[in-house]
């Protein structure tokens, strides 16, 4: 009887052949053949041939046979039975890390061969190259992952896999901190067993240098696992090859593709190189076509004409190659990673390629930074800032998670993690990478450790260091352009022209175009760093034509007298631009932020000063104004003149909020008062200091799930605050004097107080009411009784007539013209 072994290529040929010398399979004879053409020897029949071949991880049923009958059977602890129940059903979210885990603990080992290299040149022995293969078994239904690492012998199987935290990880460790300055860590630790996410029993077979014995460990998953001696012999060399036996709803994972993607996901930085097996079609030659030539002149008495057939055929099977399938080892992870390199030795294209492969985006960086964190804690960083923000950033700004991609020793960790980042920094993209993580729990229980907010405290700062440098560069290039104004009105218009553009298209100011509300977002929600997010801000004023401008460039061109910062808000900057509440403010030349976002004025109110100066809405009633001695006792005299008019005014309106046409409208009045802020409109209505804007009030109004209740207890009591010096003031003032209960007067003061209210920006509830004085004070206008009532008007019947004569004239005319013309 002869037995065959099939091996696909050189190298395993050279292992199956020492292993023969070894020990002889039962003294039978061995055919070892290279290649897939046994059937072509005819030496064994195909039903013996396929029956040898049905190898599963690469033990054919005798070794099986073998294992079984010399194996030593050994109990998991206690804490091992349930921390696999754990892991299994609890620990991980995502089937998917097993092999993030596996190829993890293979480059460890494959760092610890190297460094045991290092001191020992002979460590490595025939096996030179440190490795990690990934192959596929769709028929068995199996996964494998080897590596040339350092190997485990038989008590190492035993004692790491066996034991709960007893991995190499924890002795290496304990090792190099006796004597070495390294930071590795060992073969194996608790994410082993993330592999039983997947599989239903997992066969790892090792070998290392300090046993001449190669062992296979095998369990699955119950109470206990074995040991036992590999009857192939070492076909290792040294190393590890683990093996997952998939179970019925993991077999997606036998796809070629998967398996690549998240290989290439997880560990595509890692430093050594990790194949995964592909198959591939190629195009075979045809080899037949010399020997049947070499038989054509041997052969003399075969005919022209079947020389020319067998000529034709050939031609044939040329133009029609056959293909043939071959399987390849193809490298996932050739991305470099540059984080690891000083700054120095980094390109700009090395920078940009590297954001455009883990943010996929298709245009570069706006900018960047690198940087190596030292202290307490130390990680190596790059961060990126995008030129475009997404177009949905904002619609799921409470749920989305930061897309910093975080590794520990240069294998993915997470893609998303909620606070390695703050919610308003969100649209960042980069990668932190840290020695200092504990790998001996599951990667995605990390959220929770101490050091992940001593690193997101670093990465906040580091941010902000860069936005700041950002706007710092744009500034000085301004106050640069200030300074030299007189020549730049000497150069051309063109000239003039093209720097006006760049200006617009600085770094800073294309950050802020896109980014400007998280940075809002971050001044309300970032009580930590307010202060800093604080001097990034950018506003509009009425003084900077257009332009937004810092808060520091505000306070530059402040009045010396000028103790707060004023702001406004509105809609548009054409609207605030009219605004009554704004005329006391350009009389008096003072600067006023306009804010025209909606996350502008809660920005300034969580601020509530910058570098000692308050911030005031000039839409409130608390605004106060630098007055002489002399205006200050003209006010007080105006006020006592204007007493019985404001008094009356304030009596009428209670009535009209409370009992009359706009009970419902949920607006309260304070007071009448005399305004300081007026200049030419009679009338204005401002709110209370805590209470909110017209502004405010629509926002919180547009609310799918706003609350009536606390939008009328927050909008504040009103204050009507009337223009001394406006006519219609004055002749209102008489009427009330001479008569109180003149109905013109009411009337006027009531449509005075609504449209006051529309040109303030708050809501009228019931518009009727004021639709209804506007139509009596037209009708008086116009002379007409606006108690008149509606008669239907009557059309005479020699209106009609006399319409009728007057058609048949003209036609009669046109008739004539017609009759001139022929």
């Amino acid at each position: 009887a002869i037995s065959v072994r099939i091996v696909s290529d050189h190298a395993q040929c050279q292992r199956v052949l020492t292993q023969l010398n070894v020990a002889r399979i039962n003294g039978d004879r061995v055919l070892v053949v290279l290649g897939i053409w046994c059937s072509a020897l005819g030496m064994v029949r195909a039903d013996d041939t396929a029956e040898a071949d049905k190898l599963v991880d690469g033990f054919s049923e005798a070794d099986r046979a073998a294992m079984s009958e010399g194996a030593e059977k050994h109990e998991f602890q206690a804490e091992v039975n349930r921390l696999m129940d754990i892991i299994i059903n609890s620990l991980y979210t995502d089937k998917q890390v097993f092999l993030r885990e596996l190829v993890s603990n293979a480059a460890d080992a494959l760092e610890k061969a190297r460094f045991h290299s290092v001191q020992d040149d002979s460590f490595l022995g025939d096996t030179k190259d440190l490795e990690v293969k990934i192959e596929h078994d769709p028929e068995a239904k199996t996964i494998s992952i080897t590596d040339t690492g350092v190997g485990m012998s038989k008590a190492d199987l035993i004692n790491n896999l066996g034991t709960v935290a007893k991995s190499g990880t924890t002795n290496f460790l304990e090792a190099m901190a006796e004597g070495a300055d390294t930071n590795l860590i060992g073969q194996f630790g608790v994410g082993f067993y993330s592999a039983f996410l997947v599989a239903d029993k997992v066969t790892v077979t090792s070998k290392c240098n300090d046993d001449p014995v190669q062992h296979v460990w095998e369990s699955s998953a119950d109470a206990s696992f074995t040991v036992v001696p590999d009857p192939r012999g070492n076909t290792l060399g040294r190393g590890t090859r683990v093996t997952l036996h998939l179970k019925e709803d993991a077999h997606d994972y036998l796809s070629e593709n998967k398996l690549k993607d998240a290989s290439k996901k997880y560990s595509q930085f890692i430093q050594f190189p990790i194949y995964v097996k592909v198959k591939k079609e190629v195009d075979a030659e045809a080899e037949e076509d010399e020997d049947d030539e070499d038989k054509e002149e041997k052969d003399d008495v075969e005919t022209k004409d079947e020389e020319e057939k067998e000529e034709e055929e050939s031609k044939e099977e040329k133009q029609k190659p056959t293909k043939k399938t071959v399987y390849e080892w193809e490298q996932v992870n050739t991305q470099k990673a540059i984080w690891l390199r000083a700054k120095e030795d980094v390109t700009e294209e090395e920078y940009n390629e590297f954001y455009k492969s883990i943010s996929k985006d298709y245009l570069d960086p706006l900018a960047y930074t690198h940087f190596n964190a030292e202290g307490e804690i130390e990680f190596k960083s790059i961060l990126y800032l995008p030129k475009k923000a997404p177009f949905d950033m904002m619609d799921n700004y409470w749920s989305k998670k930061s897309e910093v991609k975080l590794f520990v020793r240069r294998v993915l960790v997470a893609e998303k993690f909620e606070e390695l980042l703050p919610r308003y920094l969100n649209f960042v993209r980069g990668v932190v990478d840290s020695d200092d993580l504990p790998l001996n729990v599951s990667r995605e229980q990390l959220q929770q450790n101490k050091i992940m907010k001593v690193i997101s405290k670093k990465l906040v700062r580091k941010v902000l260091e860069l936005m700041k440098k950002l706007a710092k560069e744009e500034e000085t290039g301004e106050d640069d352009d200030e300074d030299s104004e007189e020549e730049e009105e000497k150069r051309d218009e063109k000239k003039e022209g093209k720097k006006d553009k760049t200006d617009e298209e600085g770094t800073w100011t294309k950050f802020w175009k896109e980014f400007n509300k998280n940075l809002k977002m971050g001044c309300y929600e970032d009580d930590s760093n307010r202060s800093k997010l604080s001097k990034l801000l950018r506003f509009t004023t009425t003084k900077s034509e257009g332009k937004e401008i810092s808060l520091d460039k505000y306070l530059d061109r402040m009045q010396e007298s000028q103790e707060s910062i004023y702001y406004m808000s509105g809609d548009s900057l054409e609207v605030m631009q009219k605004a009554p509440a704004l005329q006391i403010f350009k009389k008096k030349d003072l600067e006023v932020l306009m804010l025209s976002d909606h996350l502008d004025e809660p920005c300034l109110q969580k601020l509530a000063d910058y570098e000692g100066k308050k911030f005031v809405s000039i839409q409130k009633a608390d605004v106060k104004l630098d007055e002489t001695e002399e205006e200050k006792k003209r006010f007080s005299k105006i006020k006592d003149m204007y007493k019985p008019l404001t008094d009356w005014w304030k009596e009428h309106l209670t009535d009209l909020t409370e009992k009359g046409a706009m009970k419902d409208a949920g607006v309260k009045v304070e007071k009448v008062e005399i305004s300081k802020r007026l200049t030419e409109s009679p009338v204005v209505v401002v709110t209370s200091q805590f209470g909110y804007s017209a502004q405010q009030e629509r926002v919180m109004k547009a609310q799918a799930f706003q609350s009536k209740d606390q939008i009328s207890m927050m909008s504040g009591r009103k204050t009507l605050e009337i223009n001394p010096n406006h006519p219609v003031i004055v002749d209102l003032l008489g009427k009330v004097k001479s008569n109180k209960e003149d109905k013109g007067a009411l009337d006027t003061a009531a449509v005075l107080f609504q449209t006051a209210l529309i040109e303030s920006g708050f809501e009228i509830a019931d518009p009727s009411a004021l639709v209804s004085r506007v139509y009596r004070l037209m009708s008086k206008e116009l002379g007409v009784d606006p108690d008149a009532p509606l008669r239907e008007v009557e059309i005479p019947e020699e209106e009609e007539g006399e319409e009728d004569d007057d058609k048949e004239e003209e036609g009669e005319e046109e008739g004539s013209e017609d009759k001139a013309e022929l």
